[in-house]
């Protein structure tokens, strides 16, 4: 029921902008999320907002990266800017009934990965 676009390969310094759509129900009283993960290492929480707009960042990509969504259209985004090769990693989007659910990676859905390759 959801599903992330836009993943690739882009250059140090470059942007992507990644999608998250959403079917099957409104997702506009969850929270929404980006998440990430690299071979072996736990996945973490990238960026999150909250029904009303509330915003939560990993601090390793603030300033750089903004989460946003359209209710409208049941689609949450991640825009990616001044891309490091360190943000290289599996990106996932997900939904949480609360904002504090999603900060506690307690996600009720859970999208496709999509890659995201910096190269240096």
């Amino acid at each position: 029921q959801l599903q992330a676009f836009g993943g690739g390969m882009v250059q140090a310094g470059g942007s992507l902008r990644l999608s998250c759509g959403a079917s099957g129900r409104t997702f506009s009283a969850y929270g929404m999320g980006w998440f990430r993960q690299i071979p072996g290492k736990e996945r973490e929480l990238v960026a999150g907002i909250g029904s009303v707009g509330t915003t939560n960042y990993a601090d390793s990509v603030k300033g750089r990266f903004t989460i946003s969504r359209d209710n409208a259209k049941n689609t949450a985004y991640l825009q990616m800017n001044s891309l490091k090769p360190e943000d290289t990693a599996v990106y996932y989007c997900a939904a949480a009934r609360s904002f504090d659910s999603l900060v506690r990676k307690e996600c009720e859905y859970w999208g496709q990965g999509t890659q995201v390759t910096v190269s240096s």
